[in-house]
């Protein structure tokens, strides 16, 4: 699983035209699932999100998490996280997970995130979505459980 974090002074995501999902400070994630991720892999995952801690203090250090500074979420769907490009220029998807099995673990994301973090704004699995977001810093952070978890 790879968690792409960019802290957001605000971000929203539109689809067909439509304001769907939309936060101010906080952090914009966008989720790819690999084919051998399961719930146990998200709750660590998640866990670690939760406790991130990229927001300034009173004396600019980086040492709030989302909790101390009331920040929101906006959560989005990113397959393409997982691009093999090692043969070629076209990107091989085939390590990520098939959506019959993320589609599902994409949801029991939202609802664990929902009850750590209380907003979670997100976009629609397997939708042609546009994502707008003010970085903020910018600051940007990559999760890799592959890396985190061995």
């Amino acid at each position: 699983m790879r968690f792409v974090v960019q802290k957001v002074a605000a971000a929203g995501v539109d689809i067909d035209g439509k304001t769907v999902g939309k936060i101010g400070k906080g952090f914009l994630v966008l989720a790819g699932i690999s084919g051998t991720d399961n719930e146990q892999t998200a709750d660590k995952m998640i866990k670690k999100l939760i406790g991130l801690r990229l927001f300034e203090d009173e004396s600019g250090k980086t040492n709030l998490n989302l909790e101390a500074v009331g920040g929101e979420i906006l959560f989005i769907s990113q397959f393409t996280l997982y691009a093999d490009c090692s043969h070629g220029n076209r990107p091989s998807f085939i390590n990520a997970g098939h959506p019959s099995m993320a589609k599902p673990l994409y949801e029991y994301m939202l609802r664990k995130i929902e009850e750590s973090v209380g907003k979670v704004e997100h976009g629609e699995f397997g939708a042609d979505m546009k994502v707008s977001l003010i970085n903020d810093g910018p600051f940007t952070v990559v999760l890799d459980s592959d890396e985190l978890f061995k």
